[in-house]
């Protein structure tokens, strides 16, 4: 037997002969309609597939944005991927390889065979650097050539240093390896080659540092537990698409990342930039006052500014007073740093790009992508008219990032105002939810006024 209902639907209203308020009220009324028969059908779903005995999909929450918009490569046919051509990071050298053929027989080319071979060999040069006694009883002896620094050459620091960092070898392991090819070296001297006469790694990582920031239009902070000399630490991490630079301190304050940026710059700089970072930072207009009325605005070193401090009377608050006001002579500090970075061209017009930690929040601060979307995905949300525009929104954000990536492997300039017109048009909007979605951009990434 067919068995078949009919359920009764109400005529369609006409149109056009609604007004556009009236018209809005009828799509909201119908997309929290949809959004009911979408709750009820993932109901019915569910308890077909708990009565079936199958099991559920399995709760897995997104990777990310990044992983989200990359596209999916599909999976090659047989399972395993085919092996690309060997093409060796190093120049080709050519050898004939030469057969006698029998007489009568044509000259057809060559078939190419490409071998990859590894030599590691030990060289030793005594150097005999010539000697002069001059005739008043000085001496002259020859210089060694630019990059000899001990008695082992910059390859073998290197090689030593590769395979102590990123091979994970043993002090023991690596001894062993260099007296199997024939080199005379202790285990003393390898540890002497691992943590003595590196400034020059110091002072090449120093000015990557001050490069990257000079010349910078953004760049990304963060940072981690480490632990270095038996203390824990925090590794701080500065960089963008052309340079990465890391520095391990004892504290993750705003203070710590102020100095990083100084770059190894020890001097502190009272400037309108530092000024108006005080003045931003909440500090009060009297002690200001005293700043800008001294004749004094370069520091060469802590010990100076300390004692500047004191000769106007800014101090840290008393104890009973810590948790009630703000450390006057702290937001001073990061004045005079900030003040500093500027003055040595550094992070002019950039970007600072981080998470929501409050030691980045500095200069022009902005949340990266995930973060900034986070901040949708953690509003209340209480009806199903509230969760639906949460996720129309969180739709939206995630296409833009796609169409920002797209419009970074091909730029122009009519995409770019498109681009911008359509970001103010996602976070200015008002939604259905209590804290509206336009409160991202217009208070800031900060979200101090939230």
């Amino acid at each position: 037997m067919d068995f078949r209902f009919k359920v009764a639907v109400p005529p369609p209203p006409d149109l056009d002969s609604l007004s556009p308020t009236q018209l809005k009220e009828l799509v909201i009324q119908l997309l929290g309609e949809v959004a009911v028969l979408q709750q009820t059908v993932a109901a019915q779903q569910a308890e077909i597939a708990r009565l079936k005995g199958l099991k559920g999909p399995p709760s897995i929450k997104p990777s990310g944005m990044e992983q989200a918009t990359s596209p999916t490569g599909s999976k090659p046919i047989g399972g395993k991927p085919r092996r690309g051509k060997v093409r060796p990071r190093v120049s080709i050298e050519d050898q004939v390889l030469r057969v006698t053929a029998p007489a009568g027989s044509r000259f057809k080319g060559y078939v190419h065979y490409l071998v990859q071979e590894l030599v590691l060999s030990v060289r030793a040069v005594r150097y005999r650097r010539e000697r002069w006694i001059t005739s008043d009883g000085q001496t002259f002896i020859a210089p060694l050539p630019d990059g000899t620094d001990g008695h082992f050459g910059p390859d073998l620091r290197r090689f030593v240093l590769m395979l102590y960092h990123q091979g994970q070898s043993t002090l023991p392991r690596v001894t062993a390896l260099l007296q199997s090819l024939g080199v005379a070296i202790s285990e003393r001297q390898v540890q002497r080659l691992l943590t003595e006469q590196h400034e020059t790694f110091r002072t090449e990582a120093r000015d990557v540092l001050r490069a990257g920031l000079e010349t910078a239009a953004w760049i990304s902070a963060d940072d981690t537990g480490a632990r270095h000399q038996a203390t824990n630490g925090f590794c701080t991490q500065i960089g963008n698409d052309h340079f990465t630079w890391f520095g391990t301190r004892g504290s993750k304050s705003r203070l710590n990342f102020l100095d990083l940026l100084r770059a190894g710059h020890p001097d502190f700089e009272l400037n309108e930039a530092s000024f108006d970072y005080m003045r931003q930072r909440g500090l009060a207009a009297s002690l200001i006052e005293r700043l800008v009325g001294s004749a004094e605005r370069h520091f060469p070193d802590q010990a100076t500014w300390r004692a500047h401090l004191q000769r106007l009377a800014i101090a840290p608050p008393a104890r009973a007073d810590l948790a009630a006001i703000q450390d006057p002579a702290r937001i001073a500090t990061e004045g005079a740093l900030w003040g500093s970075i500027q003055a040595h061209g550094f992070l002019r017009g950039a970007v600072v790009l981080s998470d929501e930690a409050g030691q980045f929040a500095i200069g022009a601060h902005a949340l990266c992508w995930v973060h900034a979307e986070r901040l949708v995905h953690k509003l209340d949300t209480f009806t199903d008219q509230q969760r639906l525009a949460q996720q129309q929104i969180r739709s939206l954000i995630w296409k833009f990032y796609a169409d920002l990536k797209a419009y970074r492997v091909s730029p122009g300039r009519r995409r770019r105002q498109a681009l911008r017109a359509r970001f103010d048009r996602i976070f200015r909007r008002r939604t259905a939810l209590p804290r509206s979605i336009a409160c991202w951009h217009d208070c800031g990434p900060t979200r101090r006024t939230c």
